[in-house]
């Protein structure tokens, strides 16, 4: 798997070649490496200075973030003794001529840990895990929480479902995880935190459309877009709608006549899907949102949902992978990429309407600094940032509105800006 992002893949794709019965343990072991891959690193670099050939480097650096120390209320996911015989017994059958290499510096990182360890946690990528040019921007951006957003990237996420309000309420839902033994808590809203995260299989009534898995700070975009309420039948654009979640959320709430929009002709098809399971209808569009005249008909919409493309560095725990695979000057491309969109989904408002840009980044550039360059190239009195917009969410303790009372259930990274269109 390291092998693969370092060469540019997701582990979203590489995780589909495996079979499905491996997929679970497989997903598990990748994302703990790559929460730990800075120190396996830095530390294959103390222990042997030259880097051997890539497949062997990501062997063994794999090897070594899996022998790293538990954090503190974890434990160790094998016995020491076991990883270092299967990481011999795959360079047996992948690179038979570095079988002694890998055993040997094996061996001395589980002699020499903690020193080790020690040494190369004195370094940000080694002590934060993440690349050093991401560190800085963190440091930038957020001087007084850049320490406490790294680390808490690299906590395992919680579960959290959207029960379905024509279905039911987060409450009642609840009661039903109880009934069959599973612990959660409602988090307002339609929200619920599983205790203990499980196949969706296991959760009462998914395959009927009566719950979905969305985390509480995605919860927040259909409410504030909807407000105190749109007139039925309104016309809502979501503008990069794939998987689909918060198309569906938004039916779920409203009778809406909605647009769902995304460029990726597949990744619209999930959309279908999520809302075939749901029993909700929308209409589903093939298409660019910077180029509207290849795809809009004319007819204003009265509320637009833009959740554009971003860095996703708001939500790095699940996707450990993000920070290895972006590169420094994504984030500026991809600020580029927005503001194309909201320029060109602007004039698709309708007087009256309100247009609800989102990120799921913690980077300004994608999220508080956009909207203001937005602002001033509408001129005064073009817009009107709804004075409730929550801005830059942190997946922080402190997020409570998000549902992130307790430490563990922090939610995902979001930011959010609600424009009036006068």
């Amino acid at each position: 798997m390291v092998l693969g992002v370092r060469e540019g893949r997701s582990l979203t794709d590489l995780l589909t070649r495996v079979p499905a019965n491996a997929r679970a343990g497989t997903q598990a072991l990748a994302f703990d490496v790559m929460r730990r891959l800075g120190g396996a690193q830095a530390v294959r670099g103390l222990v042997a200075a030259k880097a051997p050939p890539p497949a062997v480097d990501a062997l063994l650096v794999s090897a070594i973030a899996l022998l790293w120390p538990p954090a503190r209320g974890e434990r160790a996911a094998y016995p020491d003794h076991t990883l270092v015989d299967q990481a011999v017994h795959a360079a047996r059958q992948r690179t038979p001529a570095a079988v002694a290499f890998i055993n040997a510096v094996l061996r001395r990182f589980v002699r020499e840990r903690d020193a080790l360890v020690a040494s190369v946690e004195h370094q940000p990528v080694g002590a934060f895990n993440h690349p050093l040019w991401w560190v800085e921007r963190l440091k930038h951006d957020w001087p007084e929480h850049w320490q406490a957003l790294l680390h808490e990237a690299n906590r395992h996420p919680p579960m959290t479902l959207r029960v379905n309000a024509r279905r039911s309420t987060a409450a009642a839902y609840v009661q039903r995880l109880a009934a069959q033994g599973q612990a959660a808590r409602a988090i307002g809203g339609q929200g619920v935190v599983l205790t203990q995260p499980c196949p969706v299989a296991q959760l009462p009534g998914f395959a009927e459309g009566e719950v979905s898995v969305q985390d509480g700070a995605a919860q927040r975009a259909a409410p504030l877009l909807l407000g105190e309420g749109l007139p039925a039948k309104a016309r809502v654009l979501d503008a990069c709608a794939a998987p689909g979640g918060k198309t569906a959320h938004l039916l779920e709430l409203a009778e809406l006549d909605l647009l769902a929009l995304d460029s990726d002709p597949q990744r619209l098809a999930r959309v279908q899907d999520t809302l075939q399971r749901l029993d909700l209808a929308a209409g589903l569009q093939a298409g660019d949102a910077r180029q509207p005249a290849a795809w809009w008909d004319g007819r204003p919409f009265d509320a637009i949902l833009l959740d554009a493309p971003c860095s996703a560095s708001g939500i790095v725990r699940r996707h450990p992978d993000i920070r290895w695979l972006r590169r420094p000057d994504d984030i500026a491309a991809l600020a580029r990429i927005q503001a194309q969109m909201l320029d060109a989904l602007w004039p698709l408002l309708a007087p009256g309407g309100r247009l609800l840009y989102a990120t799921c980044s913690v980077f300004l550039a994608e999220g508080r600094d956009q909207i203001d360059a937005f602002l001033q190239r509408l001129g005064a009195g073009a817009a009107r940032l709804d004075p409730g917009s929550p801005g830059h969410l942190l997946p922080l303790p402190d997020n409570a509105e998000a549902g992130a009372a307790h430490a563990h259930n922090v939610a995902d990274g979001f930011f959010y800006a609600l424009i009036h269109k006068p």
